[in-house]
């Protein structure tokens, strides 16, 4: 299938529609609450979470002997939770750091998880096959349930994160402020690591453990790099994360034995190279560029101030020079002359050149600055 027949079939097809819509919500609420972990130094933590979330599902299918989709997302939110307040717990009540708790907590979770993996795979019981999906997701066993459980869920980490806007952006630049200002910030800040552990959680059967940190992260990082204003990050964060599930969705469809989880990461991961080299703030290439023109502004002053310390010997600044003379200055170079030239400040005549009038005063303020 090639890429404008999947759209084409987008709003005809159902399995198209419903596929592409889950992973588009998914990848704005993974965007929007990824933001709050990535500006709170808790890029691990998508990690974290997304392992401990295994050996709920297992459990939770061990319990009930079922592979509804709900009943084990609910038994990963579970895990996925306790695995987060032990991680609160160890950086709280122990001297460990939220490193080495968090590294902790992901592999003492996601080996149980694969332990309980294989004694279910083990059990003589057909009903145990496909529980490994939620290792790398498969996002063709969505349906429109699925979609309309993660719009709800989207919609009321929308309300909630309206409510508690102001209390939200408090805490994430300045906790000690909030304290003294009387919030509850352990309050909101259960609040925001919930709410992160339900959008990973919900993002399993799609995306899988091992990829959901990245789905969380990526939108987020790229938003990062294109404004320092919260509210734009997360509203970037969350169409960069959009707009990753979409084009995943629509590369795995168009190709044969391309899983989407793992697409739709790749496509994450463009957004985020690309916004680290274009970004006008804190790109890469504008980085070069910035420099590049500096260094281009410092060589012009230093050759004008030079040009300056000259001219100011004579009477008149435009008693005329050797160009010759600027040969052994560090710095100059014939481009730098002509540029002086462009700019009005040097007069050039064969081989000799001379200050103008403007020239001289921009000269002398460079001087009264310095």
């Amino acid at each position: 299938m090639e890429l404008s027949e999947y759209f084409s079939q987008l709003f005809s097809d159902y399995t198209l529609r419903t596929i592409t819509m889950g992973t588009a919500i998914l990848g704005a609420i993974c965007g929007m609450l990824g933001s709050f972990a990535v500006l709170r130094k808790q890029s691990l933590l998508g990690d974290a979470i997304s392992h401990a979330a295994l050996p709920g599902i297992a459990i939770a299918f061990l319990i009930t002997g079922t592979k509804d989709t709900n009943v084990l997302l609910l038994g990963a939110l579970v895990s996925g939770l306790i695995g987060t307040f032990w991680i609160r717990g160890m950086v709280t009540k122990t001297h460990l750091k939220s490193d080495t708790a968090l590294g902790l907590v992901l592999s003492l979770f996601f080996g149980f998880g694969m332990l309980l993996l294989t004694f279910i795979q083990k059990q003589p019981n057909a009903n145990q096959a496909g529980l490994d999906k939620y290792l790398f997701g498969q996002a063709a066993t969505l349906v429109e349930k699925d979609v309309t459980l993660m719009a709800v869920v989207t919609g009321i980490c929308l309300i909630i994160m309206l409510l508690f806007w102001k209390e939200f952006k408090i805490l994430l630049f300045d906790a000690d402020y909030t304290k003294t200002l009387g919030f509850n910030t352990r309050f909101i800040d259960i609040l925001i690591t919930f709410f992160i552990v339900l959008a990973i959680v919900l993002g399993l059967q799609t995306v899988g453990v091992v990829l959901m940190s990245a789905m969380l992260l990526a939108p987020a990082a790229a938003a990062r790099q294109w404004t320092n204003k919260l509210s734009v990050m997360i509203v970037l964060a969350a169409i960069f994360g959009a707009f990753s599930g979409v084009f995943g969705t629509a590369i795995s469809a168009s190709q044969n034995n391309l899983s989407t989880g793992p697409v739709i990461v790749l496509v994450a991961s463009v957004f985020v190279l690309f916004s680290f080299i274009f970004s006008p703030g804190r790109g890469v290439l504008f980085k070069q560029l910035r420099k590049y023109q500096n260094r281009r502004d410092l060589e012009l002053q230093k050759t004008l101030q030079f040009m300056f310390d000259i001219a100011k010997t004579h009477e008149r600044i435009s008693h005329p020079h050797a160009i010759k003379i600027l040969n052994n200055f560090q710095g100059y170079t014939k481009s730098t002359l002509k540029e002086l030239e462009e700019k009005e400040w040097v007069k050039v005549k064969g081989q000799s050149w001379s200050l103008t009038e403007k020239g001289y005063d921009a000269a002398a303020n460079l001087y009264n600055n310095n």
